[in-house]
């Protein structure tokens, strides 16, 4: 069913769409209070939506699990997609907008699995959905916090609140510096004379299936042994080196990436921030350990490969994707070049986005 009008019957009342984002810096930050720069995918999740003729909630997708139905009044939706959505629903109501039997269908060309917050944009698409048909007055950043909720408490994964933030706010031409603890946020220009690609490393991921959540435990228990509220309080490395392991290492890496985005915040080279993107991706492997030994070997490829200024895993880790920034028009070639290398294994790596960058006027391939 590919045409939402076959399962509206008619037409759909509002649409909205978010987008997906690629982390160039600040990996497992936000949840510690931290700082980070995403920028914005040129794929994107849609959504339309219509006013139920039952007492239902009806939810189809043909890119994800197919029909989901549940009970506007006290019905749960199974988990999947579905669990999303109920959340977006019922965040909602709780903030007193009454929320009629709603048809939704979703669309995406974001992949899932990735990395690349293809959760954060179905939600953020949701709520702006549902703005867009009842009308109700909620604000960009109340957006991407209602959406951070509905991830925890519906679909469990205790996240932080970037991805939300990316795909509520998010410029596909700029990063968008986050500031996790007071949501203070602006837009930054991505390195002069580069451009962005982000390189799949065929290892579908899911954080709820993930150590995410150990690894935000780790950082909470870490702020408490060392007295702070969080993480981002701690301004000198050398203070962790008193926790024990494996606290001394997961907070060593959030201090020391806090840093690192503080210093791209400000302006560097493409040939710096190159070197901050190696830096974090050593930290997120040796401290961190959210690394694969694919996504490690994709970064080397990609690190070798002529034109490329610094790669990283993006979106957590566990798998899924990376990203190189390279000169500017060598990022495709780079890119192939690195992947007949680690294909060679029998891998099924493949380029994603093509991210666009300063001075594009379109989203025609790099």
């Amino acid at each position: 069913m590919n045409n939402p009008e076959t399962f509206f019957g008619g037409a759909p009342e509002a649409f909205a769409s978010a987008p997906g984002r690629v982390n160039l810096l600040g990996e497992h930050t936000d949840y510690n209070d931290g700082y980070m720069l995403p920028v914005a995918t040129p794929q994107r999740t849609e959504i339309a939506l219509a006013r139920s003729h039952d007492d239902q909630h009806h939810l189809y997708s043909g890119t994800l699990d197919g029909n989901v139905t549940f009970a506007a009044q006290g019905g749960s939706a199974p988990q999947g997609f579905g669990s999303y959505i109920e959340g977006c629903i019922r965040l909602v109501e709780a903030t007193g907008v009454t929320v009629p039997p709603l048809r939704v269908f979703v669309t995406t060309t974001l992949p899932v699995g990735s990395g690349l917050s293809s959760s954060a944009a179905l939600e953020v698409a949701m709520l702006r959905a549902m703005r867009n048909l009842l009308g109700f007055s909620l604000d960009d950043v109340k957006l991407a916090q209602i959406a951070q909720r509905a991830e925890i408490e519906f679909a469990r994964v205790n996240c932080g609140i970037m991805d939300q933030m990316a795909a509520s706010l998010c410029d596909e031409r700029s990063m968008l510096f986050i500031d996790a603890r007071t949501l203070e946020h602006h837009l930054v220009p991505l390195p002069e004379g580069a451009e962005l690609i982000v390189v799949d490393s065929g290892v579908p991921r899911t954080l709820a299936a993930s150590k995410y959540n150990e690894r935000r435990a780790e950082c909470e228990e870490a702020s408490r042994k060392l007295g702070v509220k969080a993480l981002r309080d701690v301004t000198d490395p050398a203070a962790v080196e008193s926790l024990p392991e494996p606290l001394r290492r997961r907070a060593r890496h959030v201090v020391l990436e806090d840093l690192r985005v503080l210093e791209a915040a400000k302006g560097v080279s493409a040939e710096r921030f190159g070197e901050l993107m190696n830096a974090s991706h050593e930290s997120l492997r040796a401290d961190y350990e959210v690394s694969i030994p694919e996504l490690d070997q994709l970064v080397a490829a990609l690190r070798a490969a002529p034109g490329v200024l610094g790669a990283r895993l993006t979106g957590a880790g566990f798998g899924g994707a990376t990203v190189a920034l390279c000169r500017a028009g060598q990022a495709r070639q780079a890119a192939e070049t690195a992947l007949s290398t680690y294909n060679k294994a029998g891998r099924q790596g493949r380029i994603l986005i093509p991210v666009p960058t300063q001075g594009k006027e379109n989203n025609e391939p790099v």
